[in-house]
């Protein structure tokens, strides 16, 4: 019977090799529910809007998210390095992995508890959670070497992707509709605790298939104690650095250019809203990136495997792409509608008397007062950000009259224990809720005192129309008095108008065209190049499209271009991190996989701080993100160039030589 050899593992049957890597990349699809649902959809929104509530403002909540978003990073970055050193001595990379997958489960399940202001709860719960993702993963990932043959780690690699955009983004969408249909807080609090249930049930095949590496290490000294011991080879691995010449090279490219990708990937939504885009479009592409990105990342782990006869339609598919999507994107805004494409409406100009397109302080001269409205300001340390100016009353009805040129505006406010009821009225008629057809009212009650609170005002139609806010005299049944509190108004742009049916036809439509053009050409005009396309070269075409999508993102102004983009990122994502995590195995000991994922998740931790900064000062800078988004093109620019001068052989040589003499004194 024909069997399979591992790296110091017993030699195993071709069917329990496969069992193994199935088990292996099922807990892709596991972990990953915490990666859409916990770190990208709900709880960033939820932890700002409902456990944050009591906070006095969304800058104070933003803050403090980031806060225990940094130091569960910090925890982590600590612990991996010297961890993963005493699972390769004392054969404990499944125990380990144990602890971590626990401790984020229990975290994340605890969620569910999170209510409004409980913000100190959800800050600890949540770094809870995110030290078990994150410190889980340096076990995972270390798991690779030993659960795959080495010509199969792309493969195995960039099937773990795959799995892991399947999984989050079922759950994902399942937990956008429990979130629509519940009510109250329930649908959020329960889509956590479903992560947590998703995430221990489909990390069970692991446990059971995956056997635990073998300690491949000298035994240990007469007296010596295991954190002794790893102590020593952390400092033996870093005095001898210069052995691993080549793999410190790799990592030194990995992470200026993954630092790019992740900056695209947290980035992307805020960015789509400073452009104007709906959040329907926003959470769509999201759910799109997710599901599209499976058949591209398998793509690309088979890119490079010699034994797979289809790479020339891989390669031919993969080009076609990265020409055809951003020519029929930009073809799009150019020739189509503006109601399909969702290019801007022209903006609402401001004249004598009215307020245009952009956002002012209710001291502005056009506003007009009736009653005693007094300027109370409120200091920075209270706000999230600078001093405010807000204009406060507590007389029954008196009023701010605002005159403006638009249809939508977005009110500032302030909240707290002595705030009252607010009413509105546009063009001197009570302004109607669009589904209840109640009148809207703004309830300022608040526990503690709150600032920085939004409230989203439309009329019936674009136009000139007289805005005015009425203090009720009302109080809400949980304060007495009738305090109201307005600091400035915004008059928002024309809402974008898009088909998104259309939009998604098109695309449908030029992958098709993309892929039968493939078949029919690929064997014939790539076959010949085709093998030059190995682990490395298929990361540099990535970050080849990656450059081409932070070019095409300065220039986008659309909906169809959006979403055309929204498609190219997911052709590279999967792929481009699959491919990476297999190269890093590739040059990397797998008898000290856990030592080395170790080291890699400290340095992949700390240069994640360098793209989101460079991005948020290329923004602050220019007042505009676009700058920004071109600025990420030097992330892949350099990280590509880096990546060339990286010796793939070389190091495997020097790896492979090191898992010898390692299982030699095991």
């Amino acid at each position: 019977m024909a069997t399979i050899s591992l790296t110091g593992s017993p030699q195993i049957t071709p069917a329990e090799y496969q069992r193994r890597i199935r088990a292996w990349t099922m807990y892709d699809w596991a972990n990953s529910a915490f990666a859409t649902t916990i770190l990208a959809a709900v709880l960033p929104v939820y932890y700002s809007q409902v456990a944050g509530a009591t906070l006095s403002s969304p800058a104070i909540a933003t803050a403090y998210w980031t806060t225990g978003l940094s130091i569960s990073l910090l925890i982590v970055a600590v612990l991996s390095p010297i961890l993963g050193t005493i699972s390769d001595i004392m054969r404990g990379k499944k125990r380990f992995l144990s602890i971590f997958i626990g401790l984020g489960i229990v975290g994340t399940g605890l969620l569910v508890l999170v209510d409004t202001g409980d913000w100190l709860l959800a800050s600890i719960l949540f770094m809870l959670g995110r030290i078990g993702f994150a410190g889980a993963n340096v076990f995972y990932d270390a798991l690779l070497p030993h659960v795959a043959r080495a010509e199969d780690l792309d493969n195995v690699s960039a099937r773990g992707y795959a799995m892991g955009y399947l999984g989050g983004g079922l759950l994902l969408a399942i937990n956008i509709v429990m979130i629509q249909f519940l009510e109250g807080t329930w649908g959020a609090r329960l889509s956590f605790l479903s992560v947590a249930i998703w995430w221990l049930i489909f990390s069970i095949p692991l446990f059971l298939r995956v056997p635990e590496p073998p300690a491949a290490t000298a035994r240990l000294e007469q007296g010596e104690t295991v954190l002794k011991a790893t102590f020593a080879r952390l400092w033996e691995t870093i005095k001898h650095i210069r052995q691993y010449r080549e793999l410190f090279k790799y990592t030194i490219a990995f992470l200026i250019y993954i630092d790019g990708i992740g900056t695209i990937i947290e980035v992307a939504a805020i960015y789509g809203a400073e452009l104007g885009f709906g959040s329907t479009e926003l959470i769509l592409a999201l759910l799109l990136v997710q599901f599209v990105g499976i058949p591209f990342a398998l793509i690309f782990g088979r890119l490079p495997s010699a034994g797979e006869a289809r790479r020339p339609l891989f390669l031919a598919f993969i080009l076609l792409n990265m020409i055809a999507l951003p020519v029929a994107g930009i073809a799009g805004r150019a020739l189509l509608p503006s109601q399909v494409s969702g290019t801007p409406a022209p903006k609402f100009e401001a004249s004598e008397k009215f307020l245009g397109e952009g956002a002012y302080s209710l001291t502005e001269g056009r506003i007009s007062y009736q009653g005693s409205w007094n300027v109370e300001t409120i200091p920075g340390e209270q706000t999230g950000s600078g001093d405010v100016d807000y204009l406060t009353n507590t007389s029954a009805n008196d009023r701010l009259t605002i005159p403006f040129h638009g249809q939508s505006v977005r009110l500032t406010y302030s909240a707290g224990p002595d705030y009252g009821i607010a009413a509105f009225e546009v063009d001197g008629q009570p302004l109607l809720d669009e589904t209840t057809r109640e009148p809207i009212v703004l309830d300022g009650y608040s526990a503690v005192p709150r600032y920085g609170k939004t409230i989203l005002l439309q009329a019936t139609q674009a136009g000139e129309h007289i805005l005015t806010v009425i203090n009720t005299g009302n109080r809400n049944q949980n304060s007495s008095a009738s305090k109201v509190g307005v600091a400035s108004i915004e008059i928002l742009p024309r809402a974008r108008q898009s088909n998104l049916g259309i939009i998604l036809g098109m695309v449908i439509g030029v992958e098709l065209i993309s892929l039968i053009l493939a078949w029919l050409l690929g064997k014939r005009l790539f076959e010949r190049y085709v093998h030059l396309f190995d682990t490395k070269r298929s990361i540099l075409l990535s970050l080849a499209v990656y450059s081409v999508i932070a070019i095409w993102g300065f220039f986008l102004n659309s909906v169809v271009e959006f979403w055309f983009l929204a498609w190219m990122v997911a052709t590279v994502q999967g792929g481009s991190q699959a491919l990476s995590r297999s190269l890093f195995s590739m040059l990397a000991p797998a008898a000290k996989s856990g030592e080395f994922f170790g080291l890699f998740g400290v340095m992949e931790k700390f240069s994640a701080i360098i793209g989101p900064l460079l991005f948020a000062l290329a923004a602050r800078s220019f007042n505009s993100s676009r700058p920004a988004i071109l600025s990420i093109i030097a992330f892949f620019l350099i990280g590509g160039y880096l990546l060339t001068r990286v010796d793939v052989q070389a190091g495997r040589k020097v790896a492979q030589a090191e898992d010898q003499a390692l299982l030699s004194l095991g």
